[in-house]
């Protein structure tokens, strides 16, 4: 994934936004981090609803991390959506969440999601856990283009 790709963070936790800045930012991860505090903004996010339809200033992104206790739409709800969705289809969903019920777990990946990571204890542990993302998806991992998925 190119440094200018697009993250889309959808966390409604003050605190847990805060973190998972900081985190990124001490990991080395440079990509343009957007964030969206609920399941509703989410989907009008991803589907350029609303506010969000100036594509300029909301670029779709690469990688999503997506919380699921969120307000108005759980994060279930917004994965569903996501996988309904042609031009989302190779979209990374990378369920970053406090459960670890094995439910949520069976469900996030019943429904499409590409990662299951329950959220660290500590600032520290959560350094760790940006630095394996940004090995892993940032560095090693590879993407299909885009552009190939939308026919063009």
């Amino acid at each position: 994934m190119a440094t200018n790709s697009i993250i889309l963070l959808v966390e409604d936790n003050e605190d847990d936004v805060f973190l998972m800045k900081r985190a990124l930012k001490e990991a080395g991860v440079t990509n343009p981090l957007y964030l969206v505090e609920d399941g509703q903004e989410a989907t009008d996010y991803l589907g350029g609803q609303g506010q969000f339809s100036d594509r300029t200033r909301y670029p779709l992104p690469a990688v999503v991390f997506l919380d699921l206790k969120l307000p108005l739409k759980s994060g279930h709800d917004v994965l569903a959506w996501i996988r309904s969705q042609k031009m989302l289809e190779s979209l990374v969903v990378v369920v970053l969440t406090s459960s670890d019920e094995p439910t949520d777990v069976s469900k996030s990946y019943e429904l499409g999601a590409n990662s299951y990571l329950v959220k660290p204890p500590t600032a520290e542990q959560l350094l760790d856990l940006a630095k394996s993302f940004k090995w892993y998806w940032l560095e090693y991992n590879r993407f299909a283009r885009p552009e190939a998925n939308r026919g063009a």
